[in-house]
């Protein structure tokens, strides 16, 4: 019940729509139940002679159209309350995804965050918009239609309403048994989704091991799977809908029994005979209704908790209230006792101590899982420390807005994301008020400036989803010029170069030199033309900072990187690539 109470406080904003919903649907269902009731008046008439029956049928036509015209608005009002439900939902589940960390995402499917945005949201919005009120409008008829046959017959009324207490029970028990069973089927949907998100993403993966049929058959896993907990929920309702439908027919049963023999005695007028009957009639279509809406609110129910998980899900990197914006300063970086471990995982960084002069280029070598990108990480505060403090130009980063902070810094990784849109729009992306000549320019700088002049379009030719119209190299130079239009503070390159051919790379290489130029960088690189664009080198090893220097006194003071340099770690074979032109860089 706690959910179904958090459910409705998003109706707040929307109470007086709710409550005019509400009240059409009475003043409609009234309007439906008047008609039995002038029915038997003209029965009644009829039986005595009296053929002057055209008021009674104009009445009945006008409770019709009234009925009519006041459903119809109460649809209108009552679609407006459930997609402003909708859009506010949408907004705020969103708003909330986005004030995460990134470690949440680090332990989330896409496609399960994408389901509790798209399938629960729905289910939420549908019964907020519709179920609710058909609830309120089934209970008002049922209470309108009894107090109408109470006040014309008390002992035919009992009668036709000694079914409702079972109604009762049986939609409390249909509700309580179809919860889990609900709550089950949206999250079998949500794998669901999962598992479609993860094949079309990897599609290239899986055409190029020809695993299509092996991944036709994970779907198929998930979809029976969904089908299995649906038949579930299915069985239930087709027990218990029925049911509901059912029992209104034993008290129309025992109505035409027992009122239609007080109809032949005279004990009653066959007018009131016709209009319980009709009565009797106009209740089973309520609480056919009820037994429906009450399925909807409970996987309304179980779609809420499913959202709850993650609205309620406390952001767990925010800048205090009130936090200052980064001060000026030239770049430089301090991390002071650093460590940090993944939740629930190894610690990856160890008592890190580091510290990057303004202007400087650092760069971070080490096997694969020494740290290193996980350090560059937490420069923008992609990630906090789980101990010690970093600071930026004198500022502890978690005492500073953190948008103020990653306005300073461009970060372009090994795998460039780009988004559906043109290509000037994913270049100014860091920058949306970039003017185009700074848009060229950066592209120019990046070595891509002749391959978008030769596009169809030129800078506003859409890239396709991800990027993937691109190729690797392309992809990358774009996200380099993306940081370069940003003028960064600092500059974090996590092997940025690591996708584009020598030729190209020198290009790249000459336009990071003049970049780089007084703005602090660092770089993570497993190309020997690439670290030696750093004024020193870092060498981590198992999260610790083992040696710090350039590369010749490196290679005398540091095993690690002597092995390094000799090729001795397999994925640290830049240091024995284009050797000619590491002596013409000076290594």
């Amino acid at each position: 019940m706690k959910v179904f109470w958090r459910l409705l406080g998003f109706l707040r904003p929307y109470r007086w729509g709710v409550i005019a919903s509400l009240v059409l649907a009475t003043v409609a269902m009234a309007s439906g139940v008047v008609i039995p009731y002038l029915v038997g008046r003209a029965v009644d008439q009829i039986r005595v002679g009296e053929l002057v029956l055209w008021p009674l049928a104009l009445a009945i036509v006008g409770a019709g159209i009234g009925r009519m015209l006041f459903s119809a608005v109460r649809r209108v009002v009552a679609g407006r309350v459930s997609l402003g439900v909708e859009y506010d939902l949408r907004g705020r589940v969103y708003g909330h995804l986005q004030s995460l960390e990134l470690g949440y995402f680090d332990t989330q499917q896409t496609g399960q965050l994408m389901s509790r945005a798209t399938v629960d949201l729905q289910a939420v919005r549908f019964f907020l918009g519709y179920g609710l009120v058909f609830i309120v409008q089934a209970l008002v008829t049922l209470v309108v239609a009894a107090a109408v046959m109470i006040a014309v017959n008390p002992g035919l009324a009992a009668i036709a309403l000694s079914t409702s207490p079972l109604v009762v029970v049986a939609a409390a028990r249909y509700g309580r048994l179809n919860r889990p069973a609900a709550q089950e089927v949206q999250q079998r949907i949500a794998e669901l989704t999962a598992e479609a998100e993860e094949n079309v993403s990897g599609v290239r993966v899986v055409k190029a091991f020809a695993r299509e049929e092996r991944q036709l058959g994970r779907f198929r896993h998930a979809v029976g799977r969904v089908f299995e907990q649906s038949m579930v929920s299915t069985r239930l309702r087709a027990f218990y809908n029925p049911l509901i439908a059912f029992l209104p027919q034993i008290s129309l049963a025992a109505v035409l029994l027992v009122g239609g023999g007080q109809a032949a005695s005279g004990t009653i007028t066959l007018g009131e005979f016709v209009a319980f009957f009709f009565y009797v009639t106009l209740l089973a279509g309520p609480m056919r209704m009820l037994g429906v809406s009450l399925g909807m609110a409970q996987r309304a129910i179980a779609s809420g908790a499913r959202m709850f998980e993650v609205l309620d899900r406390e952001p767990r990197l925010s800048a205090p209230p009130g936090a200052p914006p980064l001060p000026p300063g030239e770049g430089r970086v301090e991390l002071r006792g650093v460590s940090f471990a993944h939740e629930n995982g190894a610690e990856v960084l160890r008592n890190v101590d580091l510290d990057v002069a303004p202007g400087r280029t650092v760069a971070l070598v080490g096997a694969t899982g020494a740290g290193k990108t996980t350090l560059v990480n937490l420069v923008p505060r992609l990630y906090d420390p789980t101990a010690g403090e970093l600071r930026v130009d004198g500022a502890d980063i978690r005492s500073v807005d953190t948008a103020s902070l990653r306005g300073e810094i461009a970060l372009v990784s090994d795998d460039p994301f780009l988004f559906s849109a043109s290509v000037r729009e994913n270049i100014a992306y860091a920058r949306p008020e970039a003017d185009d000549d700074e848009v060229r320019e950066a592209a120019r700088r990046a070595g891509l400036a002749d391959f978008v002049e030769g596009l169809p379009d030129g800078y506003e030719t859409r890239v396709g989803e991800r990027g993937l119209t691109l190729s690797g190299g392309q992809r990358q130079r774009m996200a380099i010029a993306r940081a370069l239009v940003r003028d960064p503070r600092i500059l974090i390159l996590d092997d940025a170069t690591s996708s584009v051919d020598a030729t190209t790379e020198a290009a790249i290489r000459q336009a990071l030199r003049e970049v780089m130029a007084g703005r602090t960088t660092f770089i993570i690189g497993h190309r020997l033309s690439t670290v030696a664009l750093a004024d020193e080198i870092v060498v981590l090893e198992e999260g610790r900072v083992v040696a710090r220097g350039t590369h010749e006194e490196l290679l005398e003071q540091s095993p690690l990187y002597r092995t390094i340099a000799e090729g001795g770690l397999p994925e640290q074979v830049f240091l024995t690539e284009q050797p000619r032109e590491a002596e013409t860089v000076g290594l």
